[in-house]
């Protein structure tokens, strides 16, 4: 998960760096919707009237929280890369690197002065392109440099074995989010359609080909991208973890797939291997076929076109162009970001733990790591107390449940090791080349660690992000720096907003340990069933119950939640807010009733449920949303737990007849 909000960059850091005291002050709810019954839409009795007043920024795709928050997170990241761009800190450096690569990427006029002139090279190397195997040879030169094209080489964690790294190759080779774009004939999609071959004809005018031309191989680039669509797996397939992994040998694969030439293919990539994961192998046989039956000439004007793609933003300003205009299609974002805020970006993803150092020592106190920890260690007692009471589950899969919950690893704000930096090349003049070589650094970081033990200290997000995650191979839950402010945590809030808000958080994170995917893990993480047989369909049907009840959700009038790609999530939302509420019991004030501002402990805690989702977003990534993203749209993040909860009916005297009630024996509770 992820955020933004919009007061002032210097108010939430001063805000969030406070202190804690043992006299909070008064933090008031505001813009409740008294004219809305709780019980009939509580996330609009929250959030209404923020919501109306609301202003999208034009450069932005929605406002509020939750993953918008990272806007001012870019501002702040901004700040620092500006302070230290400006500095002369020494050659190599962590600051020199920063500073120069913000700098260099700030400096446009170099960038439209040199055009496309950086891909020169790249696409004269296709056009000499004469064979088969040499095209392979392009796709792993192209593949160090974290450029997949046809093949999706990664280095992960052996799910049979979590404790050691091993070779994946995973579906790839369209440039659509997924492949039902290619498929689906509605307006919406139809209008994305056409936009993303507009900027595939783009891509090709742009680096010299006439209107016509363009328009030709835009559609030859399509219909290639179409057909290894077919292979593709849709979204919810790729969410079995069993089916999306087959250890094969290499031997083995060369015969299934001699087409492509794995074992040269992996030889000159570098990579030293016996066997390796072929996530879907229908991918890979369409592939293999196509090589075969799509002419050499046509497979090089499908490369040109991903090679343009991929560096299309890190060129001149007529590129940046089109590509925002896809995307303006995608997302309904009516305005390019800044400058600024751009670099930020590209920065943090490529050289974010070493920005993510000076970030932390601004922007996160200590004392914040550890309140934190005492939140994420009561939640931890709250869920085992939990998983005591549950009258589905016997004894022997709870003792292995709580086993597991306590094997959890808990990382705070930011890593204890940091990675270095010490092999990309930054120069102040070159973006495009600091770019390729971040990239080629990032897969050689990667690419080192294949056959190697898992190092159980790695993050796999920068500090400064506003998210969380759960990492179902290390048991582990993480909650970077990013994440620790308001509305979801706060120094100095009651017991009542900080459970509500990053409670909740936590209790979604410990629950991903224990959703539909994380329970075929152990406490080890390897995928290993702890279950008895008849615990796991009782667990299965349960899980069905969610998708079921999320599937009858709508937004935009028609457009419905789709149940089985969000099951995961709707299961961390329904189980985090009651694991999150049972651990603001144990507290001073959850065991108390004194009302602040004239609300009830208890009504403070789901009002802060409710503000952590506040966010509003433009109709085309709200359609974007549901057709990507695990997570469901905020308003069901908010309203469709709470349907389940009973201290929520409590809380508000829901009754009979108001639009989220469900009759007891309908409420789902799962852990």
């Amino acid at each position: 998960m992820q955020n933004w909000f919009f007061l002032s960059v210097f108010l939430v850091s001063f805000v969030a760096c406070q202190p804690r005291t043992n006299e909070k002050p008064f933090i008031a709810i505001e813009g409740i919707d008294s004219a809305i019954r709780p019980g009939d839409n509580f996330y609009n009795y929250v959030n209404l009237k923020w919501y109306d007043t609301a202003q999208i920024p034009p450069s932005q795709s929605g406002v509020g929280a939750y993953r918008f928050m990272n806007y001012q997170q870019r501002l702040r990241l901004q700040g620092i890369l500006d302070s230290v761009s400006k500095s002369n800190p020494p050659a190599g450096s962590l600051e020199q690197k920063l500073g120069d690569f913000f700098a260099a990427g700030m400096d446009t006029n170099t960038i439209e002065q040199r055009g496309f002139e950086p891909l020169k090279t790249g696409l004269s190397r296709i056009n000499a392109i004469t064979s088969t195997a040499d095209m392979l040879s392009f796709i792993v030169e192209q593949t160090k440099l974290s450029n997949p094209s046809l093949i999706d080489f990664q280095v992960s964690p052996d799910q049979e074995n979590s404790s050691m790294n091993m070779g994946h190759i995973y579906q790839t080779g369209i440039g659509m989010p997924d492949r039902d774009y290619y498929f689906k004939t509605d307006s919406a999609t139809v209008a994305i359609q056409q936009a993303y071959k507009k900027y595939l004809s783009d891509l090709f005018n742009l680096t010299g080909s006439d209107s016509a031309l363009a328009q030709k191989n835009a559609a030859l680039v399509y219909n290639i991208q179409k057909q290894l669509a077919t292979s593709h797996k849709t979204n919810i397939e790729l969410r079995n973890i069993k089916d999306n992994f087959h250890k094969v040998a290499l031997g083995n694969l060369n015969k299934q797939q001699p087409n492509i030439g794995w074992k040269t293919f992996f030889q000159n990539l570098n990579a030293t291997m016996d066997s390796l994961d072929v996530a879907q192998p229908g991918y890979y046989d369409k592939l293999n076929t196509l090589l075969k039956s799509i002419p050499l000439e046509d497979w090089k004007i499908y490369l040109k076109a991903n090679y343009i793609s991929n560096y299309a933003d890190y060129l001149s300003k007529p590129f940046v162009n089109s590509s925002f205009e896809y995307n303006k299609a995608l997302t309904g974002q009516a305005m390019q970001k800044t400058r600024g805020e751009t670099m930020s970006s590209v920065v943090d993803a490529y050289l974010g733990q070493a920005l993510g150092q000076l970030y932390t020592k601004l922007y996160f106190p200590e004392s914040a790591k550890t309140r934190m920890l005492e939140l994420v260690n009561n939640l931890q007692k709250a869920f085992s107390n939990r998983v005591d009471s549950l009258d589905w589950m016997s004894d022997s899969t709870k003792q292995k449940a709580k086993e597991k919950l306590f094997a959890i690893t808990k990382k705070i704000g930011y890593p204890d090791k940091w990675r270095e930096y010490k092999n990309v090349t930054v120069v102040r003049n070159k973006y495009f080349e600091n770019v390729v070589s971040a990239a080629a650094n990032n897969f050689q970081y990667n690419l080192a660690k294949l056959g190697k033990p898992v190092d159980k200290t790695e993050w796999f997000t920068t500090p400064s992000t506003v998210t969380a995650y759960n990492n179902p191979y290390a048991n582990e839950i993480v909650f970077p720096a990013g994440i620790l402010q308001p509305p979801y945590f706060d120094n100095n809030a009651d017991d009542a907003l900080n459970y509500g808000g990053i409670g909740m958080v936590i209790g979604h994170e410990m629950t991903h340990t224990f959703d539909d995917q994380g329970a075929q893990f152990d406490k080890d993480g390897n995928v290993k069933s702890w279950w008895t047989p008849q615990d796991y369909e009782k667990f299965k049907a349960k899980t069905q119950q969610v998708i079921d009840l999320y599937s009858q959700f709508t937004v935009l009038d028609s457009i419905h939640v789709k149940g089985a790609l969000t099951v995961g999530e709707n299961t961390a939302d329904l189980s985090g807010i009651a694991v999150a509420y049972d651990a603001f019991k144990m507290t001073k004030q959850g065991q108390d009733t004194t009302k602040i501002g004239g609300f009830t402990p208890d009504q403070r805690f789901f009002f802060s449920i409710a503000r952590i989702w506040r966010v509003k977003m433009k109709d085309e990534y709200l359609r974007y949303w549901v057709n990507n993203d695990p997570h469901s749209p905020p308003i069901w993040r908010v309203n469709g737990p709470l349907m389940n909860i009973p201290a929520f009916y409590s809380a508000f005297n829901v009754q009979p007849g108001q639009k989220m009630y469900l009759e007891e024996d309908k409420r789902i509770r799962i852990w």
